[in-house]
């Protein structure tokens, strides 16, 4: 099950991400992909707002995990950064395991490392058109992870790219997760 999403700025991408956190539950695993500056930290913002869980949600790229408590009775939020990681066994080192029944988990670049998690995973790809430099020219003048911070006012179109595996996610979730998705324009 796939699904492609136009995001036509920073609070769009917010907006989706809060809706999405309307329909998971404990127990769901987000894997976010996409290159410097694409949204993953600023998706993960608005996935905490439709969860209801403590806000300063900031990309965890030192500590490598934050937990955001609910606010609502709801599940936490678990947020990892795997950029620093160079394999799955190191993310096992991280003891995800202990909260991923209680908590929704969303693993940045988690691709290649966070898929042994859950037998079940939403994989999302974020993508922010690049001017025309070269792939190896963007990444000479990229900021390092850390010192990236997205502007809420942001007005760069993405796409959002994002994939359903596993049991948990059978025709009736997924359809749940389409409706919120789809339901009204995004800003």
């Amino acid at each position: 099950m796939r699904l492609n999403l136009e995001l036509p700025s920073a609070p769009s991408t917010q907006e989706a991400a809060r809706r999405l956190g309307t329909v998971l539950q404990a127990g769901d695993l987000l894997v976010l992909v996409g290159e410097l500056g694409a949204g993953k930290t600023t998706f993960t913002q608005g996935l905490g707002l439709g969860l209801g869980v403590r806000g300063g949600i900031i990309s965890p790229t030192f500590v490598l995990a934050r937990r955001h408590p609910s606010l609502t009775g709801g599940p936490e939020l678990v947020h990892v950064d795997a950029y620093r990681l160079g394999s799955a066994g190191e993310l096992e080192d991280l003891d995800l395991v202990d909260t991923m029944d209680r908590a929704v988990t969303v693993v940045e670049w988690g691709r290649d490392r966070a898929e042994g998690l859950s037998d079940s995973r939403l994989e999302l790809e974020l993508i922010r058109p690049v001017g025309g430099a070269s792939e190896l020219e963007r990444a000479a003048d990229a900021p390092a992870p850390w010192e990236s911070e997205e502007l809420e006012d942001d007005a760069t179109p993405r796409q959002l790219h994002l994939s359903a595996h596993g049991p948990r996610w059978d025709a009736a979730a997924w359809q749940r997760l389409r409706s919120a998705l789809e339901s009204h324009p995004l800003p």
